[in-house]
């Protein structure tokens, strides 16, 4: 798993920090079958791929549309709050992942060409830095991962945030 640099900059920082959530966000998802990563694991129906969902929507939003990137559809809805945390019967862990996969590198792209400094309009009007939705996304990410944290150990008992090599 990468580490945070002791001493790197800002903005390689709050990437290495933004990559080592998004990292545990798949390995959450590892060895497990489509009934347990779709399982609704609260009464709110939370699930691991349904955060992994919702994650990969927000990476687009916040950094792609925010800064006037294109994005693949969105499953956002005015008519449906919660449509961006639902699995689709059609969908899978495959397809989520890759839509994961496909949000985080549009994201790194959009942090690559851009300074911290350079501002975006977000999605509710606000100008925002690449600086604050790198924190954002960092919050957001480690925030959602700690749920995949306990949802995990609920469905198999498996815990931590990465694979250990204690040999």
């Amino acid at each position: 798993m990468e580490e945070v640099p002791y001493t790197g900059g800002e903005k390689e920082s709050l990437q290495a920090a933004l990559d080592r959530h998004r990292d545990v966000v798949l390995w959450k998802l590892n060895g497990l079958d489509e009934e347990q990563a779709r399982r609704p694991m609260t009464p709110s129906g939370t699930s691991l791929l349904g955060l992994t969902k919702h994650l990969a929507a927000v990476e687009y939003n916040w950094f792609c549309e925010t800064f006037g990137r294109e994005t693949e559809p969105l499953p956002f809805s005015d008519d449906d709050p919660e449509a961006d945390l639902r699995v689709e019967p059609g969908e899978t862990i495959e397809g989520i992942v890759a839509f994961y996969e496909r949000a985080r590198a549009a994201s790194d792209k959009v942090v690559g060409e851009l300074a911290l400094t350079d501002t975006g309009t977000a999605w509710h009007g606000a100008t925002v830095s690449l600086r604050w939705v790198l924190i954002h996304m960092l919050e957001e990410t480690a925030r959602h991962a700690g749920h995949m944290d306990i949802i995990r150990e609920m469905l198999d008992g498996a815990t931590g945030d990465h694979v250990r090599d204690d040999g």
